[in-house]
């Protein structure tokens, strides 16, 4: 499986991806908003893209369709209910079904609302587990739920699906916010070492555009994996964030609005 993550450069800190396939060089782009990076790697790749997945609909994760479709004839994928939506999808996704690319790529989708509720993640079949997760899930933090999302649901897709993935699972996001994401961390677990050192690598330079995480580091750095931690509670009580009623759930809705005005 060829994976390139391509940063846009924009001031919304994207990743566009192409997935290939080593014997066909068939490839899928997921998101691709920065169409002629896309198509600039492909070419460079050998790739030949036939297929768009959008993760969700919001803007920075479909502007790019319709160039790269005319420029490759690709068909178009997304989640189902988002169909009406986004121009031009060919095939609505559902949670269970499965895409194939080449002879050598496979991925099975989640269904993973939060940020919006019709937004899917990808799962890689085969031995190397990565997961394309659009803006569910960012490297030591979670998306937003502004613009059309639910914050239980995001909740929900944390701790009844992402939680029990292989904890070697790479994990590809929408867009790089590492440096901010471990800055929170901090705020609220001042004595993590595990965030402390990630965020000093992630001051040197292009280090946090190519950074791959995975869910086992995950686990130690990022705030909304780590609910039951007692800094954490403390420091949400602190802002008047979280009761006595300190559950779980609770203390992942009270991450959540605390990220949005941090």
């Amino acid at each position: 499986m060829i994976i390139k993550q391509i940063y846009t450069y924009n001031n919304y800190r994207n990743f566009n991806y192409l997935i290939g396939c080593e014997e066909t060089r068939e490839a899928v782009a997921i998101d691709p908003l920065a169409a002629d990076l896309c198509l600039d790697e492909a070419k460079k790749s050998n790739l030949k893209i036939v297929s768009v997945v959008n993760t969700h609909e919001h803007f920075d994760h479909i502007g790019g369709n319709e160039k790269i479709i005319q420029h490759t004839g690709a068909k178009l994928y997304t989640h189902y209910n988002a169909k009406n939506v986004i121009k031009g999808v060919d095939v609505g996704l559902k949670a269970g079904d499965n895409i194939k690319v080449g002879n050598t790529v496979s991925f099975d989708i989640l269904d993973t609302p939060g940020h919006t509720m019709s937004h899917i993640s990808l799962l890689t079949n085969g031995t190397e587990k990565a997961l394309f997760c659009g803006d569910t899930l960012f490297n030591a933090g979670v998306g937003n739920c502004h613009n059309g999302g639910n914050p239980l649901s995001l909740y929900n897709t944390f701790y009844n699906q992402l939680i029990k993935l292989d904890k070697k699972t790479k994990i590809y996001p929408g867009h790089d916010y590492l440096t901010t994401n471990l800055q929170f961390t901090l705020s609220l677990e001042p004595n993590n070492k595990n965030a402390y050192d990630l965020l000093q690598k992630s001051k040197i330079e292009n280090f946090s555009t190519s950074f791959i995480s995975c869910l086992e580091t995950e686990f130690k750095v990022n705030v909304f994996f780590r609910l039951k931690e007692k800094s954490i509670k403390e420091s949400l009580k602190n802002e008047n964030l979280l009761s006595k009623n300190d559950s779980p759930q609770e203390v992942f809705l009270a991450l959540r609005e605390l990220r949005n005005k941090w």
